[in-house]
C-alpha cells in the first residue's frame, strides 16, 4: 500500500466520524425542539436526496481535479452546514422555521458528502491494481465502519447531559450554543476541519481522464447513458443491485435501532446510540473477514445477505444486553462480510467501464435512491402506527426476499455466459466511457 493511501484514509476516517456524530446531534437537536418521531428519519431523506440530485455532476467533477483538493473542498461545504444549525438561535429565526433550518443545514452537510463520495472512493482505484482492491476496500470499509462506531458514540457522548454540561461550562461555548445538541455540533465541526488538513496532504496520483463536461443538460444526458452502461454490464448489475439494497438497509437500520432502544429496551438517545456502534464493531470484523476473499470470488459470498436479513427477525425476541449486544454484532458482522466483495467488484466493473469519479457517482445515485425509498417507507410506517417490532419483521423478510432473487439473477447471468467470471480482474480502464462519448 502507498503511503498516499494511508492519508486518504485518515482523512475519511475523520469526516466519518464527524458525519456519524452530527446525526445523533441532529437527532437531538429535533428532539429540543419537540420534533415528530417521523422528522428524524426525514431529516436522513434529505440528506440522500442531495445525492440523487447531483448525481450526474459530482463524478465529472471529482474525475476534473486532483481528488485531495475535491475532498477539502468538499469538507469545506460541510463545515458550512455545521455553521447553519447555529443560525436559528442567532438570526431571530421564528419557532415554526427552526426544524426547518435543520433540515436544510443536514441537507447542505449532505451537497458536501454527495461531491465527496466520489473522490474518495475514486483516488483508491488509481491508487492500488485490481489484485488489491478488495484488500484496500476491506480496509477502507473496515475503517469507515469504526468510524462510524466512533463518530456515533462520539455522538452519543457530547450529548449526554453530564458531558455536554462540563462543555457548556465555558463562557465563550454558551455565547453561541443556545442547548446541548449545539455544542455537541461545536465538538464534531472541529473534527470536519481536522479531515479538510488531511485532505490537503494527499498527494496527486496524476491519474488522467478525458475533459469532463460542463454543459448541465449532457452532463444530465451523459450520467444516464453511464447509468444504463453499468446495469447492463452483467457483473455490473449483480453488484450494484446488492450495495444499493445493502446501503438503503444500513441507513434505515440506524433509525430502527434508534427506536427498537427506545420502544423495545427503555433506551435514551445517548444509550440508543451505543446499540448502533456495537452493530458496527460487528461490521468491523466481517469486514476484515472479507479482505481475505479474493476479487474473482465475490459473488460467492451473496448467501450471507440472506442470513442477515433473517439474522434481523431475532431482535424483537431478545431483551438481555449482552444477548442483544451478540446479536447486534453477528448482524454487522454478515453485512460486512457480504457487502466488501461486492463493493470491490463494483468499482472494479466501473473503473473498467466508465471512470473512477463517474462509476462512484452511478453507485451513490442508485444506493441513495434506495435510500430515499426505504427511508420513506420506514417513516409511513412510523406515521401509520405499526409497532418496531413489526417494522423489523417486515425489515428483515423483505432483505432476505430480494438476496434471493439477486441470487437467482446471478446464476441465469452465469448460465447465459460461462465466461462471464473470467472477465473479473481485467483492465480496460474507461472502455464503455470511451465508446459513448465517441458515438
Amino acid at each position: 500500500m502507498k503511503k498516499g493511501f494511508f492519508l486518504v484514509m485518515a482523512a475519511q476516517a475523520l469526516s466519518s466520524v464527524a458525519d456519524n456524530a452530527l446525526l445523533i446531534a441532529a437527532i437531538s437537536l429535533i428532539a429540543d425542539l419537540s420534533g415528530p418521531d417521523w422528522m428524524a428519519p426525514m431529516m436522513k431523506w434529505w440528506f440522500a436526496l442531495a445525492y440523487v440530485l447531483l448525481a450526474a455532476f459530482v463524478g465529472a467533477f471529482a474525475d476534473s481535479f486532483p481528488k485531495g483538493r475535491v475532498m477539502f473542498t468538499t469538507n469545506a461545504i460541510k463545515i458550512c452546514g455545521c455553521l447553519l444549525m447555529f443560525g436559528y438561535n442567532h438570526l431571530g429565526i421564528a419557532q415554526d422555521n427552526q426544524l426547518i433550518m435543520i433540515f436544510v443545514a443536514y441537507t447542505l452537510v449532505g451537497i458536501g458528502a454527495a461531491a465527496y463520495s466520489p473522490a474518495k472512493y475514486g483516488i483508491v482505484t488509481e491508487m492500488l491494481p485490481p489484485d488489491l482492491l478488495v484488500k484496500g476496500n476491506s480496509w477502507i470499509e473496515g475503517l469507515t465502519v469504526l468510524s462510524v462506531i466512533v463518530g456515533t458514540v462520539l455522538g452519543g457522548v457530547l450529548i449526554n447531559p453530564t458531558v455536554s454540561a462540563q462543555i457548556m461550562s465555558h463562557e465563550w461555548v454558551r455565547a453561541i450554543s443556545a442547548n446541548s445538541a449545539q455544542s455537541a455540533i461545536l465538538v464534531i465541526g472541529c473534527v470536519y476541519v481536522a479531515a479538510a488538513l488531511c485532505n490537503l496532504l494527499i498527494p496527486d496520483t496524476h491519474a488522467t481522464y478525458p475533459k469532463q463536461q460542463t454543459c448541465p443538460t449532457r452532463l444530465i444526458r451523459n450520467f444516464g447513458t453511464y447509468v444504463v452502461i453499468l446495469w447492463r454490464d452483467k457483473l455490473g448489475q449483480i453488484s450494484l443491485a446488492v450495495t444499493t439494497l445493502f446501503w438503503g438497509a444500513g441507513a434505515t437500520l440506524q433509525f430502527i435501532v434508534i427506536e427498537w432502544g427506545a420502544q423495545h429496551l427503555g433506551y435514551r438517545l445517548d444509550q440508543a446510540s451505543i446499540l448502533m456502534g456495537v452493530a458496527a464493531v460487528g461490521t468491523v470484523v466481517g469486514s476484515i473477514l472479507a479482505g481475505r476473499v479474493p476479487l474473482r470470488r465475490a459473488l460467492s459470498v451473496l448467501p450471507v445477505g440472506v442470513a442477515m436479513g433473517l439474522v434481523v427477525l431475532l431482535m424483537p425476541t431478545v431483551h438481555n444486553t449482552w444477548a442483544v449486544y451478540i446479536l447486534l454484532l453477528i448482524i454487522g458482522a454478515l453485512s460486512g462480510f457480504f457487502v466488501v466483495p461486492m463493493n470491490a467488484l463494483l468499482q472494479h466493473r466501473g473503473h473498467v467501464l466508465l471512470s473512477a469519479g463517474h462509476s462512484i457517482a452511478v453507485q451513490n445515485f442508485n444506493e441513495q435512491m434506495n435510500i430515499l425509498f426505504m427511508l420513506a417507507f420506514y417513516s409511513l410506517m412510523l406515521w401509520m402506527g405499526l409497532s418496531i417490532n413489526t417494522i423489523i419483521a417486515i425489515f428483515g423478510l423483505l432483505v432476505s426476499c430480494l438476496m434471493l432473487v439477486f441470487m437467482r439473477w446471478n446464476a441465469l447471468n452465469q448460465r447465459a455466459n460461462p465466461g462471464l467470471i473470467h472477465l473479473i480482474g481485467q483492465h480496460g480502464h474507461g472502455t464503455a466511457l470511451r465508446q459513448s462519448s465517441e458515438s
